[in-house]
Formats: C-alpha cells, sequence, structure tokens
C-alpha cells in the first residue's frame, strides 16, 4: 500500500455491490460478456460515455468536451456481483469460499478501472460466475480476475 492509498480503498463496501434484481436482470439482458477461465463474465456500461460511443462514434462526452471529471461530469460507479452456481458446487462452504476469493481478488485489483471509470463518467455494472467444477487456487482466481477487469476497461 502506498502513501497515497488508505484502507478504506481497499474495501468492498454494499454500494460497490450489485444488488437490485432489476439490475441484475438488466445486466444478464443487455450486457456483454466473455469467458476467461474459469469464469464466466457479463458487464454493462450506462452514462454519457456509453450513450456518446454508441451515437457518434467519439470517446466521451465528457473529454469530448474538456470538462474535468469532478466539474461536470458524474463520477461514475462500478457495481460487481460474484456468483458460484449450486449446479457445480453442491457445498455451500465450497461455494463461500470461491466468493470469497472472487471478492478478494476483485478489491486487491480494482483500480486501474475504477480509475477509468472515474475518468469517463459513466457507470458499470459487472457480473462474474464461476463456471467450472473444479476448485482453483487464489493465485488463478486472481490471474483470471485481472484479466476480466483489463477487459472490462478497455471496452470502455
Amino acid at each position: 500500500m502506498n502513501d497515497r492509498q488508505s484502507i478504506s480503498d481497499y474495501r468492498l463496501p454494499r454500494s460497490e455491490r450489485l444488488r437490485s434484481l432489476g439490475a441484475v436482470r438488466r445486466l444478464f439482458t443487455e450486457g456483454k460478456g466473455g469467458f476467461v477461465y474459469p469464469f464466466r463474465f457479463v458487464y454493462r456500461v450506462e452514462g454519457p460515455a456509453a450513450e456518446a460511443e454508441r451515437e457518434d462514434g467519439t470517446d466521451t462526452a465528457c473529454a469530448a468536451a474538456g470538462a474535468e471529471p469532478s466539474s461536470e461530469c458524474p463520477s461514475g460507479s462500478i457495481e460487481v456481483l460474484f456468483s458460484v452456481p449450486k449446479k457445480f458446487h453442491k457445498r455451500a462452504n465450497r461455494r463461500n469460499l470461491l466468493k470469497r476469493r472472487m471478492r478478494e481478488a476483485y478489491r486487491l485489483n480494482r483500480g486501474a478501472l475504477r480509475e477509468t471509470v472515474r475518468r469517463n463518467g459513466v457507470a458499470v455494472d459487472v457480473a462474474i460466475v464461476y463456471s467450472v467444477k473444479e476448485c482453483q487456487s487464489y493465485r488463478s482466481i486472481e490471474h483470471a480476475v485481472q484479466r476480466i477487469l483489463e477487459r472490462v476497461r478497455t471496452r470502455l
């Protein structure tokens, strides 16, 4: 941890968790996704940058206007959902272990995505679903979560 980061930067508060049933439905119906072993992921971007990109192919509405993200553009937010299906892991303690590993990997590696979201002034919803029967080590889970976050970040 360097001088600029504090302990609160590494928390995963309730406001960053995707909890709304409507938001989850929208994410899985309208979102884009992919697969990075051992996860399937779905993400959805909304906000001025997403709308500007869809309409005229420009980068972001805020960047094009030359505005600072803090002044005229929304600060952006990320909401994330972690899931381990009962279909593959019958025991609750195993599902909980895998979700703990996923949350930890996300918490420690979300910095670049968070910065990009703030700069672009968008809201991003992400679902990460564990999709294999084998229980992976933390190291492989962390590497996969890093790749997922990087893919989402590059597509913003």
